[in-house]
């Protein structure tokens, strides 16, 4: 086992967009394959896992809703990719000897187990990573709040956040080439600047709960497990 890591328990979120890879829909293999690998190396640290993933390669519900189409259902669709998505992650894990098992808010017992704290709890004191499928299984909540939200239930000492960049920016670095990159900053600034790295309901939640909000790209190979050791690049959101 590693040198004693930074957090004993986390969440780990991650986008959907993640796993196209650099295809333009779908799940690319390669992408879940080397995530898992990252998951893996956690593991090996003694850090309990748990992870949250979008559905945005496949379906956004957002989507229905721009097009006049009801939100209620573009959202329930959107819940099912992350259920995709889910069963993807594990069968990566899987593949690699990591013991990993799906708890999805909506329940579909052919597929997967329903999602419930105590379950949660004893499958994560088990050693096993916990995926949560489904978001919260409400609509008009999106799979950041749900980060947030299974962050708090388990007790997580943090929430990491994989993105597209190495940490939090005043704007987006790739628009704007003056955009500040942030070491350190609070929950409050975050909101009050509207830094648009996870929706507000998310950042309030992790605020409320005192969770840091770990971001970093998620497309580092062994970023994750380099964090965790307190290397690599990231931004942490925290207060204090």
């Amino acid at each position: 086992m590693c040198a004693k890591p930074l957090f004993r328990r986390v969440v780990l979120k991650a986008s959907g967009e993640a796993l196209m890879g650099e295809q333009g829909f779908g799940i690319d293999v390669s992408v879940a394959d080397r995530i898992a690998s990252d998951i893996a190396e956690a593991r090996e640290m003694g850090v309990e896992v748990g992870v949250v993933i979008g559905g945005g390669n496949i379906f956004r519900g957002v989507a229905v809703a721009s097009k006049g189409g009801d939100r209620v259902t573009g959202d329930h669709m959107g819940m099912l990719a992350t259920v995709i998505n889910s069963l993807a992650l594990r069968t990566s894990l899987v593949k690699i000897g990591v013991d990993a098992v799906v708890l999805s808010a909506i329940a579909m017992p052919e597929l997967c187990e329903s999602f419930s704290q105590r379950q949660a709890m004893a499958y994560m004191n088990a050693g096993k990573v916990v995926i949560f499928a489904g978001g919260t299984g409400n609509p008009f909540f999106t799979t950041d709040s749900a980060a947030a939200l299974r962050a708090a239930e388990i007790g997580a000492d943090a929430l990491f956040k994989g993105t597209q960049v190495d940490g939090v920016y005043s704007a987006d670095p790739k628009k704007d080439p003056d955009a500040r990159r942030y070491d350190r900053i609070s929950h409050n600034d975050v909101l009050q600047d509207g830094l648009a790295i996870m929706d507000a309901a998310a950042i309030a939640l992790a605020r409320e709960n005192n969770i840091p909000i770990i971001v970093y790209s998620i497309h580092e190979k062994g970023g994750f497990g380099a964090i965790l050791k307190g290397e690599g690049h990231c931004t942490i959101v925290a207060d204090g």
